[in-house]
């Protein structure tokens, strides 16, 4: 017998659905919109006088007038919103501080308006809804549903509310999922992460879960201890799981574990978001890429990333950008950012409608050669080694050997394996052959002798945990970069690993 709520929620998201194919179909016009919308609420701010506001009347007169910018050069302004400021970003103060552990800046600060809260909430609800309406799949509603997620304990800031993004989304949970949803606040509250988990696993067990959510390396130790707990398989567990959202990194790598794991298939949605925006959600199963939210306050320029270095790159609006190409995404939201550079680089798979994958980040790639691979390529790369064979990988980051005891320098590939190959030299070989297939700078480096294929080295089971743990990043939105330009990740652990 189908329920009130799973009846009501099929209306619904034909409704949403009509509203986002609204602006989806329109994309120019929309954008352009929320351009002169962004200019004119902004022309009083400090930020919006010190750049000439009143005077931007199209999207040349505001490239000639704002930089692109990074946290860094944009934390002067920040600092003054932090003491308290007002109209220094966006007018009047923000409601939020997401509170980020950033790589080069420790913490950041991003302001969140009570203009842009509701885009954070609207896109992860019609990312499900969009799913209600392409396959008429309504019954989980009625189940239980877990986001794992950081911690909702807030403090305040000169009379704003600071915490991780998800901590704040937490208070934003609609009415009709409050009963819903798990885990409890008690436990969501609990800062030491495996600490969490182990609750979780506790409240979660008896109930009837249909829908779980998180980034899929956390989610994997929840269903680890789950499995250690009972034995059993999840699917066997949760019976009416059918759904499983994810965000923050690609799902791919993942994929086979998780459904050794299940037991089974299950549908997935792909969400993007950030403390600066909610970028994108996948909006249909069968096709690769995420919509673009073009609708929620924020403007979006592109930068091809092999100029993004030069010293005036050229940047572009969602009417030029071509499929395939790597750009790095800068943002101009209703929170304040400006031309922001948020280090997320993106790839357009569809432009009727406007969908991207995120292929890396700019600061993580390797080039220490000059080769530019970036994370889509080796995580495609690790996927089509995989393929057909019983190999399971956990987790995996790779770094450049620049100085080998002996032989060329080489890619070096540290991998945590579920279940290992039996010929880890044929592995490697398959990994590099697509690499090479994938990036025509690291075939020539390779065809030139300036690099040897790469190598793979073996992390010890719960190595890249222990790591995380070890820096305290276990846990919440925290995530291992898949590559980096130098080795001061695999150094802080690498002497646990073992080479073959």
């Amino acid at each position: 017998m189908i329920s009130l709520k799973s009846a009501l929620a099929k209306p619904f998201a034909k409704r949403i659905y009509k509203n986002i194919q609204k602006w989806a179909l329109n994309p120019v016009e929309t954008q352009e919109k929320v351009f002169q919308n962004l200019i004119s609420s902004a022309k009083s701010t400090v930020f919006g006088k010190d750049h000439d506001f009143v005077n931007i009347n199209c999207y040349d007169d505001f490239v000639k007038r704002v930089p692109i910018r990074d946290y860094e050069a944009l934390k002067p302004y920040v600092e003054k919103v932090v003491a308290g400021g007002h109209n220094i970003l966006w007018k009047g103060k923000p409601i939020y501080f997401a509170k980020t552990s950033g790589t080069t800046s420790g913490s950041k600060y991003i302001p969140i308006t009570k203009e842009s809260m509701p885009a954070h909430v609207e896109a992860a609800r019609n990312a499900i809804l969009m799913y209600i309406h392409e396959t008429g799949n309504s019954k989980f509603v009625d189940g239980k549903m877990i986001f794992l997620q950081g911690s909702p304990i807030l403090k305040e800031q000169n009379g704003i509310q600071l915490g991780r993004l998800s901590g704040i989304v937490a208070h934003y949970v609609p009415k009709y999922l409050q009963k819903n949803r798990l885990p409890s606040w008690e436990t969501n509250c609990i800062e030491d992460w495996e600490t969490k988990v182990d609750a979780i696993v506790e409240e979660t067990l008896p109930e009837n879960m249909t829908i779980i959510s998180g980034i899929p390396s956390w989610v994997q130790m929840y269903f680890e201890k789950l499995q250690q707990k009972t034995g059993e398989k999840i699917g066997d567990i949760f019976k009416n799981f059918n759904l499983f959202i994810f965000g923050g990194v690609n799902y791919e790598p993942y994929r086979a574990k998780f459904e050794s794991l299940i037991g089974r298939r299950v549908d997935s949605i792909e969400l993007y978001p950030a403390s600066e925006g909610f970028f994108a959600f996948q909006d249909v199963q069968n096709k690769k890429g995420m919509l673009l939210q073009l609708n929620s306050g924020i403007f979006y320029e592109f930068v091809k990333t092999e100029s993004f270095f030069d010293e005036n790159p050229k940047r572009i609006t969602v009417k030029d950008v071509e499929i395939g190409v790597n750009y790095v995404m800068i943002i101009s939201t209703n929170a304040g950012l400006w031309s922001y550079n948020i280090g997320d680089t993106v790839q357009f798979t569809s432009t009727q409608p406007y969908r991207v994958i995120v292929s890396g980040r700019i600061k993580h790639f390797i080039s220490a050669f000059g080769e530019h691979v970036i994370g889509k390529e080796v995580e495609q790369a690790m996927q089509e080694a995989l393929l057909n064979s019983n190999v399971s990988v956990s987790e995996f980051t790779v770094a450049p050997q620049i100085n080998p005891k002996e032989g060329l320098p080489y890619h070096e590939w540290f991998i945590e394996f579920e279940k290992e190959p039996e010929d880890i030299l044929g592995l490697a070989e398959k990994i590099d052959e697509s690499l090479q297939k994938q990036n025509s700078y690291y075939f020539d480096l390779i065809e030139g002798k300036v690099l040897q294929t790469l190598k793979i080295t073996k992390v010890e089971k719960g190595g890249f945990q222990n790591y995380m743990k070890s820096i305290g990043k276990l846990g919440g939105q925290n995530k291992l970069p898949r590559l980096s330009n130098d080795r001061k990740i695999v150094e802080g652990f690498s002497h646990k690993s073992s080479t073959k």
